[in-house]
């Protein structure tokens, strides 16, 4: 059987984005307008599509509890606790101040301020005595590359059974299959890690051509 995938061309996302439920959204927006005007660095901010789908889940499997390793702008933290079930939690790690004070700014005009706490630091350092108030539900991680897996090993013991991981960035522009670029750290790091999660039985996950690439997990 051939391969069977769509090439997305501009209109056709541009298509694609339009057909979402609360396509019009004005908060995140203007939060993608304030992130685009900081240059290059603004690539780090997650896509459109991949906010609606992260409030999707969120929702779907009914989160409560939430972590997060890598805030930057915000926008990815709006739509985790836009989704969250009453009384939920989304706790943040940044490293970044620069960029904390946008999101606060944004967490504010979204209504979601209440549900977020921001712990600012080195997440390595942070996690290795973060201990929840109960098992997490849901889990991003869209942080420094090569650091993934710790990220990985930290977090899923504190997750329940079902809970969901999602890893972003997990075919960094095609560079993990690039015959050069694949051996830079930060490529080397993302690539071993969807090898181990694709065999690892702790999880079942799938790998999604979503923006730069979403490898989803659930907790087994």
């Amino acid at each position: 059987m051939p391969n069977k995938y769509i090439a997305l061309t501009d209109p056709l996302y541009d298509y694609l984005l339009e057909q979402r439920s609360d396509a019009d959204d004005s908060v995140l927006e203007a939060l993608w307008a304030e992130t685009k005007n900081l240059g290059e660095i603004s690539q780090m901010a997650i896509s459109h599509d991949q906010a609606s789908l992260m409030t999707f889940l969120v929702k779907l499997i009914g989160a409560k509890w939430a972590v997060e390793v890598g805030t930057f702008t915000g926008t990815s933290s709006i739509s985790i606790a836009r989704g969250l079930a009453p009384g939920g939690k989304l706790m943040c790690f940044e490293q970044d101040f620069r960029w904390i004070s946008i999101a606060r700014r944004y967490w504010m005009k979204a209504g979601v301020q209440d549900r977020i706490e921001l712990r600012l630091g080195k997440a390595q350092d942070l996690l290795a005595h973060y201990r929840p108030q109960a098992p997490l539900d849901f889990v991003f991680i869209d942080a420094d590359k090569e650091s993934y897996d710790f990220y990985y090993e930290a977090l899923l013991p504190l997750m329940r059974i079902g809970g969901l991981i999602i890893f972003d960035n997990m075919l960094k522009g095609g560079e993990v299959i690039h015959p050069t670029k694949r051996n830079t750290p930060a490529n080397r790091a993302i690539d071993q890690l969807n090898h181990k999660l694709a065999n690892d039985p702790r999880v079942q996950c799938v790998l999604v051509t979503v923006a730069d690439g979403l490898q989803l997990c659930r907790k087994r």
